[in-house]
């Protein structure tokens, strides 16, 4: 089975933690799923859980590409000359990182609060913009965005693939069999 999760804020991407903090485990009670990937700690948005190796290593192995969109609310307001620079290439401490796609963005329809809420400061804007990319190196979104001088104040993973958190609310998950799954690849 593949289970969709959108995952709170300051949730692990781990089903324990000796440190008490909340983790996968305080939302999805499914025993045999793994994590296909992981979203940082203070990253919200879909996390997908299999219980089948060779799926998990598909989704998860940069060679497969597939797609992931991420909803990047960031300190100020991108020009085009930053946008193109996430698309042509920012050079990061591992290496250059590319988007597939980046684009200024309203922000998102039925997006629910977060707690606690970013820092809102008057006299720097802040604007979601949306990005997509096929690998999935430490947070590499963050560090992209940072490095075209837009740093990330909230970040949520829309989208894996054809995958998406649509319809789910924070904490929430819905699953589909291994074979929906891999025709949806």
């Amino acid at each position: 089975m593949l289970v969709l999760l959108n995952k709170p804020y300051q949730v692990l991407s781990q089903f324990s933690d000796k440190d008490g903090r909340a983790t996968l485990g305080d939302f999805v009670d499914v025993p045999g799923v793994y994590p296909a990937g992981r979203l940082d700690y203070d990253s919200e948005g879909l996390m997908l859980l299999t219980d089948d190796g060779k799926l998990q290593a598909r989704i998860s192995q940069p060679a497969s590409k597939i797609p992931k969109t991420y909803w990047a609310q960031v300190e100020g307001e991108p020009s085009p000359r930053q946008l193109d620079a996430l698309v042509c290439g920012v050079m990061l401490k591992d290496g250059e990182a590319r988007a597939v796609a980046a684009r200024a963005i309203e922000s998102p329809a039925g997006l629910w609060d977060r707690d606690p809420p970013i820092r809102y400061r008057a006299s720097v804007p802040d604007t979601w913009i949306e990005i997509v990319i096929t690998e999935g190196r430490n947070r590499q979104v963050r560090r992209m965005t940072a490095a075209a001088g837009l740093p990330t104040l909230r970040l949520i993973r829309y989208s894996i693939g054809s995958w998406s958190i649509d319809d789910l609310e924070p904490g929430n998950w819905r699953q589909i069999s291994n074979k929906e799954a891999w025709n949806a690849l």
